[in-house]
Order: C-alpha cells, then sequence, then structure tokens
C-alpha cells in the first residue's frame, strides 16, 4: 500500500481553480480556494460548491439489512422511510462513539451508509463483522461515488434550474433519485453547514460535468467553490459535532448530549443492539450524576481557542475545549467545549480559557451559536 493521498474525481479542476490543497483522513483535499471568510459568508448569503468525495459510502443490502443495521447502530434503522435518510452513530461494546453516520434507505432492502473519511475503513469493517448471520450484504462503494454539496439560500433556485426532480416536495434529511444537469444523481436535502442544501452522490465520471454545470448556474446568484475550511466554521456555527473533536471512543453518545439517537425501544433482534448495556448504564448515569456537558463558548477578547485548550474557572480546570476558531457569522471567536455540570449553565460567570498561560474571558452559551431564519 502506497502512503499516497487518495484522490478525488475533481482533483484536477480544484488545482485548476487555485485551490490550497490539504491532506485529509488520506484524502487530497482543497482546504480553500480564495479567503476562507469570503466563502463561509458565501454559504451564510448565497451559496457555495463542495466536494465531499472523501466521505465513505457503505451500501447495505438483502432481506435482513434492516435488521443488521438495526444491531449494528444504535438508531431505529428499520422504521427509516424508503428515499428517507437518519443520523445515528456506531458505537462499540463499551458504549464508545466509534463514528456519527447518514443512513439513507434506497429502497425497500437497500441502505446506504455514509461515514467520515477517517473512519470509513473502521466503519466497513465493524459493519461486516457484525452482519454475520444475517441474510445481508455489506459493500464498500467508496470509489462508487463522487459528493458534490450545494450549500446555503440559493441552492434550492440553483439546482431547480438543473433538474426537474421535486425539490420543493423532498423534505430535510430525505434523499431521491434524480437527473441533475443530466448526470444521474441521488439529490439528498442533507449538509453540515447549518443552512439549507443539498448533497449530490453520482458516479465519479461524472463529477467534472455535473461541477461545471453547477458553477455556470450559481455565478450569478453567488455561488463559488467552497474548501474544508469554511467547511469546518460552518458546522461549528451550527453547533454540529464533529468525529475525532466533539465525539470519540472515549465517549458515549449521552457524554456528547446526543442520547436522543439511541433508540432502546427497538423491538428487532429481540431488541439486542452493539452497545445496548453500556449504553443504558450511561443514560442513567447520565441521567443521576450528568458528566461535562457539551457549551458553546464566545469570546470576549481577539484570541483563539483551539481543541485541546484547558477551560478554566476559580483557579481550577473545568472542562476542555474540543474545536476553536474565529466566527465569520459573530465576529469573535468561538469554541465548542466539554465543561462540567455545575458551570455549564449558559450566562455561567468567570469561565476562561486558558491560551498559552493566560486566561482569555470566555461568555457560556447554548449551542448552537447559529440558526438560519427559517
Amino acid at each position: 500500500m502506497s502512503n499516497a493521498p487518495r484522490l478525488t474525481a475533481l482533483d484536477a479542476l480544484h488545482r485548476s481553480l487555485g485551490a490550497t490543497m490539504t491532506d485529509f483522513a488520506g484524502w487530497d483535499m482543497p482546504l480553500r480556494y480564495a479567503s476562507e471568510r469570503d466563502e463561509h459568508n458565501a454559504v451564510r448569503t448565497k451559496a457555495g460548491l463542495f466536494d465531499l468525495s472523501h466521505m465513505g459510502e457503505i451500501t447495505v443490502t438483502g432481506p435482513r439489512a434492516a435488521d443488521l443495521l438495526d444491531y449494528a447502530l444504535v438508531g431505529n434503522i428499520g422504521s427509516v422511510g424508503v428515499g428517507r435518510a437518519r443520523y445515528t452513530m456506531i458505537c462499540r461494546q463499551d458504549g464508545g462513539i466509534v463514528d456519527d453516520l447518514i443512513v439513507y434507505r434506497l429502497g425497500e432492502s437497500e441502505y446506504m451508509v455514509v461515514a467520515n473519511a477517517g473512519n470509513a475503513q473502521i466503519v466497513l469493517d465493524a459493519l461486516t463483522e457484525r452482519s454475520q448471520g444475517f441474510d445481508a450484504e455489506v459493500r464498500d462503494d467508496r470509489d462508487a461515488y463522487a459528493l458534490i454539496a450545494v450549500q446555503g439560500p440559493e441552492s434550492p433556485g440553483i439546482l431547480k434550474s438543473l433538474t426537474d426532480a421535486d425539490l420543493d416536495g423532498l423534505k430535510y434529511y430525505a434523499g431521491l433519485p434524480g437527473t441533475v444537469a443530466g448526470v444521474p444523481a441521488l439529490i439528498a436535502r442533507t449538509g453540515y453547514t447549518g443552512e439549507d442544501g443539498f448533497e449530490l452522490f453520482v458516479e465519479p465520471q461524472h463529477a467534472e460535468k455535473l461541477w461545471q454545470a453547477l458553477t455556470e448556474a450559481g455565478a450569478p446568484v453567488g455561488l463559488i467553490p467552497c474548501g474544508l475550511s469554511c467547511r469546518d466554521t460552518l458546522r461549528l456555527e451550527a453547533g454540529m459535532p464533529l468525529y475525532g473533536h466533539e465525539l470519540t471512543t472515549a465517549l458515549t453518545p449521552f457524554d456528547a448530549g446526543l442520547g436522543r439517537v439511541v433508540k432502546f425501544e427497538k423491538t428487532t433482534n429481540d431488541g439486542r443492539f452493539v452497545g445496548r448495556e453500556a449504553l443504558q448504564a450511561a443514560a442513567e448515569h447520565a441521567e443521576t450524576s450528568p458528566p461535562r456537558k457539551l457549551v458553546g463558548l464566545i469570546a470576549t477578547g481577539r484570541r483563539v481557542p483551539r481543541a485541546g485548550m484547558s477551560v478554566v474557572a476559580g483557579g481550577e480546570v473545568i472542562g476542555e475545549v474540543t474545536s476553536g476558531a474565529p466566527s465569520p457569522t459573530l465576529g469573535k471567536p468561538i469554541a465548542i467545549a466539554y465543561v462540567d455540570a455545575a458551570h455549564a449553565a449558559p450566562g455561567t460567570e468567570g469561565v476562561g480559557v486558558d491560551i498559552r498561560g493566560t486566561h482569555e474571558p470566555y461568555e457560556v452559551v447554548a449551542l448552537p451559536f447559529y440558526k438560519r431564519q427559517k
């Protein structure tokens, strides 16, 4: 195995656009094209175009595909209707989060699981292992798809000009097959930016044609190409967790404040699913003596907090920053952090972040920092 980074179908195009490339989870990906701030603001006010082909698609098919996913994942996947999607997680036996996922039900017995790039192989291996005894097939489809996202308030109009698909009838977290600019695609109304938008799964050979068509259709309303850097500040403002930061194998969904994704009421497989016992204990513990809670922090100064920095109060360490960046929308540095429950209430006084020895003052707020006006 060579350690050369994998290239998406749009690699040459990114370079022709002058993108600054970076190695992300073994893929060469565009970090930014010009200004991160401009890209961020375009998504908030107009539209942005993203190459997300590094995400890991895994197809699960067969008569017991739903039962397998109900057993392997914490969500109630069998109850997802055809053409709909669900946010869920895959956990270890001890309840630790292996990855957060979106599962699309493409047909009666066909599902697509979308994993984070850095975890795709781990998730694939876990699903394959957990499929023993189920009449279902787990297939690695990472090379079968390119993924292009259009995000921002202008995205429905841009896409409508290129497709006959019923976008108005397409709800958030739904997906339908259609044709966009003559290219067959799975059109999903999902995203990771806090804005309305779409993710388009297409064959890699069609990616460049689709990207160019979207670029041309979006130009009059201000669509620009966007890199991973602004994707991170957009999801941060929207309070969305990032695996490896807010979510790790050391944390359960209940630790992350996402216990709602765990469905103990599942009846398939006699209610059994991987991690159930550990997660029940975690749920009870979270109710009686909550561990640290995930909160937002807004800087009163200009210094930017980074992942791993300590959150402090009264000279004591009370938590840790998991993500931090300057917020273009708020005009101030922001952070997501796990802090002791005693200091987690919005408006809690005296909380700071230790930035290289200086305790910079921060305001504790509820997540998300930003919510779009619907």
